[in-house]
């Protein structure tokens, strides 16, 4: 995506996803850190539950300890790492039941922007999602990091064409959350087919058609995620799954 859509996302409040950095960062900045461990946690390098040692990441970036313990307010702010206090800082454990409800809570946003992008949206911004719909080849070698990027970043662009700014911010923050979701079960193997019904369906300007395709989209990536989540043991434990959700899954 060019550096003006990219900037759009931003007035809108969307932040896409970060590229990769460095695991040392020298005597960096607080939001350096905090875009580089927000990464490692929505691209599964950090495991739910696992402990954010304040020394041991202030030596790993090679800065003081203040902007590290800033980056860590940030992400608890946003719900990706838990502030335990005379504990510490950790990687925010995701119950199945707190999966569904932001399954749940996307399919409302996600239907709400694109019917009322589908009236709104304009030429450029059609000319916009069609580039970064190309920007994705659906290659083997395609790397998850980037189809999360360039899904998030189409899905931002339907989110301002609705033309309600706190609409485009929520979806922004639950993509956030998503997105560790969509890089643990390899959500991207139909991301091209599906992203082009959602294109034409907007070129018709009509809602329900609109409506439909989004709709098509969200369930069959549900349906992918809780497949993935429920069958696979290591991923349902990975999640923070209670005990009695363990048992309920296999009854």
């Amino acid at each position: 995506m060019s550096n003006a859509h990219l900037l759009a996302c931003r007035r809108q409040g969307v932040a896409p996803m970060p590229r990769s950095k460095p695991t040392t960062l020298g005597n960096t900045s607080k939001d350096l850190i905090y875009k580089d461990l927000r990464r490692s946690i929505i691209m599964g390098h950090r495991a739910p539950g696992e402990r954010l040692d304040l020394d041991a990441l202030k030596k790993s970036y090679g800065t003081s300890i203040t902007p590290v313990r800033d980056a860590l307010q940030m992400l608890g702010q946003e719900g990706l790492v838990t502030i335990k206090p005379r504990s510490g800082y950790f990687v925010t454990h995701t119950t199945l039941k707190q999966l569904r409800d932001l399954l749940e809570l996307r399919e409302i946003l996600e239907l709400a922007a694109i019917e009322r992008a589908a009236v709104r949206i304009t030429d450029e911004q059609l000319e916009q999602l069609e580039h970064v719909h190309a920007g994705y080849t659906g290659e083997d070698d395609e790397s998850y990091d980037r189809y999360t990027d360039e899904n998030q970043q189409f899905h931002c662009l339907i989110a301002q064409a609705s033309g309600n700014q706190e609409l485009a911010e929520t979806l922004g923050h639950l993509h956030d959350k998503m997105a560790r979701f969509m890089v643990m079960c390899r959500v991207s193997d139909e991301l091209e087919p599906r992203h082009s019904l959602l294109i034409k369906a907007l070129r018709t300007h009509d809602a329900e058609i609109a409506r439909q395709a989004m709709l098509n989209e969200i369930s069959q990536t549900q349906e992918t995620i809780l497949e993935h989540v429920i069958q696979e043991e290591g991923g349902f434990w990975r999640l923070g799954a209670r005990p009695e959700e363990k048992a309920a899954k296999n009854r």
